[in-house]
């Protein structure tokens, strides 16, 4: 019989090697980048004009077809 039971607790992470200085400015500066493009993204939503006569349903460009008029084309 095996001392290891599958509810024991997984085993300790290795410690992490520290990170350079040039490292640590990349995860500050891709940080800064991903909170300026959320805030940019929640003005736009709010400043787009509404769309007209537009698909109904799933973004068409987004999932690769079009239907118009019950006939669908692949681009």
């Amino acid at each position: 019989m095996s001392d290891k039971s599958p509810l024991s607790s997984p085993p300790e992470a290795a410690p992490r090697k520290p990170l350079t200085p040039a490292a640590q400015r990349a995860l500050a500066e891709a940080a800064a980048r991903r909170k300026a493009a959320e805030e940019a993204a929640a003005q736009n939503v709010a400043a787009r004009p509404k769309e007209f006569q537009g698909p109904k349903g799933p973004e068409p460009t987004r999932y690769g077809d079009w239907e118009t008029k019950g006939i669908a084309s692949d681009f």
